[in-house]
């Protein structure tokens, strides 16, 4: 996708909705010094180019139980046989979010379980299943020390998100 070009209203738009997706357009309005109709227009013209592909409510998984988060690299016996594999990962609720990615793995995945029982029945008994999965490699994440969406103003370097790195940390 080619970066979009945005202005310093869009660019401030983004920034609150990213903090509080539900923020009424019309308190965005207040803050950009611009009208509430105008916002609507631009969010709208944000999400027809695909700068805003949606909005969502964020469930913490220990919340619901899911105590352990993992990481499982994974190989494949056929590197073509990549779209049958993600179909079948589609169909397991324990996989949050998968990436195909470079080095020595196909694909990286993401999981929530309730366990490390729930974790390794996933892991034996559906993962290792799926045909083309040739070996597996899990890590389990003891913390998460850091989640955020991506800044959105600065990508050159000018710009730094709030609480972005500005150098060696002072006590």
């Amino acid at each position: 996708m080619t970066p979009q070009i945005i202005d310093k209203t869009d660019q401030k738009i983004l920034s609150l909705l990213v903090k509080n997706a539900r923020m009424p357009f019309l308190e965005i309005a207040r803050i950009c010094g611009v009208s509430g109709a105008a916002i609507h227009q631009r969010v709208k013209k944000l999400e027809a180019n695909g700068v805003i592909t949606g909005s969502r409510i964020l469930v913490k998984p220990q919340a619901l139980g899911l105590n352990v988060c993992a990481f499982m690299s994974v190989s494949l016996s056929e590197a073509n046989k990549y779209p049958q594999v993600i179909e079948a990962f589609r169909k397991i609720p324990e996989i949050v979010e998968c990436h195909f990615v470079t080095g020595k793995y196909t694909l990286m995945v993401k999981i929530y379980c309730l366990d490390n029982d729930h974790l390794m029945e996933v892991l034996l008994n559906t993962i290792q299943k799926i045909p083309y999965v040739q070996s597996t490699d899990t890590q389990i994440s003891l913390e998460q020390a850091i989640e955020r969406q991506v800044w959105v103003k600065g990508y050159g370097g000018a710009d730094l998100p709030d609480g972005g790195y500005q150098g060696p940390a002072e006590d």
